[in-house]
């Protein structure tokens, strides 16, 4: 994408232009806006309901649905952060976004993001504990332990975006600039700028390979020793019953690291902006959706907890004829 010339200076006067997809036809501005919000609505629902069944259901007041509920909040949040102005940009044509809501959207967008990430670590310590050291899992994983674990997660991941978004503010960008995105993302907004882009460029790119990068291998490190212990087990029965536990929660991380290998690819890839664009989307609405669909196909305490919430019934009592 060309850097666009320009003469002004990036100050609270700046209006930023959200082009959109440029290759997407008007006529099918409204099926995908319909696409949109029934996803957004089912990211809504289905992590609502999670909470709801988590905070509701006593059986699940553990630190492994503890982090799920953080999970659940943050993809409801992570999606909030753009999915509402892509549907008005749709439906409305409101293209517009001011300097402080373009920097405030940028800001929570890649924080959410971060936090996503490291609640993703949090939990595989979680499962690693306790197939690991299942001994020692309630003095490891207290309720203040895990508190603070998330805690951490949400401060660090609220932390790290903060020089990229506050270097890029300070970037020069004319009275209307225009982004290549359907939302302010770091790098589209980068691209919009009168400045020299490259620096900014290479710490974005650095930002988010720590980001991506470290907590994959986290995640990876704790899933080793987890599969040496299983091994070790000697029953056919209680190698199933381990593995079963960690099973929704390595769906949710190949779920996330591949949307965000499609976005990688999409940008390092010599592909139109089109490309980019949709990468980002996907990365943006593909985890949050699936999320609660995997916990709840997967996870047959978290089935019996909702389907008690939507129909009223005794969760001992389902699978029982």
């Amino acid at each position: 994408m060309e850097n666009i010339a320009c003469n002004g200076s990036g100050d609270s006067q700046t209006s930023f232009y959200l082009i959109g997809i440029p290759s997407l036809q008007k006529s099918l501005f409204l099926p995908v806006f319909f696409i949109f919000l029934l996803l957004y609505l089912l990211i809504l629902m289905g992590n609502t309901l999670i909470l709801v069944a988590v905070v509701a259901e006593p059986s699940l007041h553990k630190p492994m649905y503890f982090f799920l509920i953080n999970l659940s909040a943050l993809d409801i949040l992570f999606t909030t952060t753009t999915v509402p102005k892509m549907l008005s940009l749709l439906l409305l044509g409101d293209r517009l976004l001011s300097f402080p809501a373009c920097f405030l959207q940028m800001y929570l967008f890649h924080s959410f993001s971060c936090s996503e990430a490291f609640i993703l670590v949090v939990m595989a310590y979680d499962r690693y504990v306790a197939i690991c050291r299942p001994l020692h899992y309630p003095v490891h994983m207290t309720p203040q332990t895990n508190t603070a674990l998330a805690a951490s997660a949400w401060i660090t991941a609220l932390l790290l975006p903060i020089p990229a978004v506050v270097q890029t503010s300070h970037m020069a960008f004319d009275n209307i600039a225009y982004i290549y995105h359907c939302f302010c993302d770091h790098l589209a907004v980068v691209q919009a700028s009168c400045s020299d882009t490259s620096p900014q460029t290479l710490m974005g790119f650095c930002i988010a390979m720590v980001v991506s990068f470290l907590p994959l291998l986290l995640v990876l490190l704790s899933y080793v020793r987890i599969l040496i212990s299983v091994l070790r087990i000697n029953s056919k029965e209680g190698r199933s019953k381990a593995f079963s536990t960690c099973s929704s929660h390595l769906l949710v991380v190949g779920t996330y690291y591949s949307s965000i290998a499609i976005s990688y690819v999409a940008y390092r890839a010599d592909l139109p902006v089109d490309f980019h664009i949709m990468g980002n989307v996907v990365y943006a609405i593909l985890t949050p959706v699936l999320n609660p669909i995997i916990y709840t196909l997967r996870n047959k305490d978290v089935k019996a907890a909702i389907t008690k919430i939507v129909c009223h019934q005794d969760p001992k009592s389902i699978g029982k004829p």
